[in-house]
């Protein structure tokens, strides 16, 4: 009896970790250049690009070392549907903080409702590849909600949503579709 229980969770556990690896989002197929996701992470770091402000650049450096870039969470993730769930939770959280009033910031409105619907579409993407059983760790959970309120209240709110205090988030953003781009890719070039 507890041989089978032992084959049967040993079984489901190789299925579900295969499963998000045979993704059709996240694996290129052959002759493409990029996978899915990476083409959408592509598209969506190059509408940040378009969405510069001009700001004050010494009051900008001031307020990016308010909150510290979450590197160690980035490696926290070692299982492949870990990093696709903490992919989704880091998109969820752009999505979130990006629908605060950025009125400050002189962005096309079109060009940020674009970059929303492409941060949300890998999302739910990705959300598809790993399902509903698969999640991060809490602590790395706890720690990512932590970091975004962070920006939050001692990036946006603390400085009035200044154009300023947007561009900081912009740039962090930049950093996280980058660092989320490297975990994907690393999930594409261990198959």
């Amino acid at each position: 009896m507890i041989s089978r229980i032992f084959f049967a969770s040993l079984f489901l556990g190789m299925y579900s970790t295969g499963s998000s690896l045979s993704c059709k989002w996240i694996v290129k197929d052959p002759g493409d250049k990029m996978c899915q996701f990476s083409l959408h992470n592509k598209q969506a770091l190059g509408l940040l690009d378009m969405m510069v402000s001009i700001t004050n650049t010494t009051k900008v450096a001031e307020i990016e070392h308010n909150v510290a870039f979450p590197n160690r969470l980035y490696r926290k993730t070692s299982k492949a549907t870990d990093k696709l769930a903490f992919i989704v939770q880091i998109l969820e959280k752009l999505f979130a903080l990006f629908e605060e009033d950025h009125s400050s910031a002189s962005w096309e409105e079109n060009t940020v409702e674009n970059f929303l619907n492409i941060v949300n579409k890998q999302a739910e993407e990705l959300r598809s590849c790993i399902g509903s059983h698969s999640y991060t760790t809490q602590k790395v959970q706890r720690r990512t909600e932590i970091h975004f309120k962070r920006l939050l209240n001692k990036i946006l709110k603390k400085n009035g949503y200044s154009a300023e205090a947007w561009e900081t988030i912009r740039n962090i953003t930049k950093d996280h579709l980058s660092q989320c781009g490297f975990l994907v890719n690393s999930l594409g070039n261990a198959h």
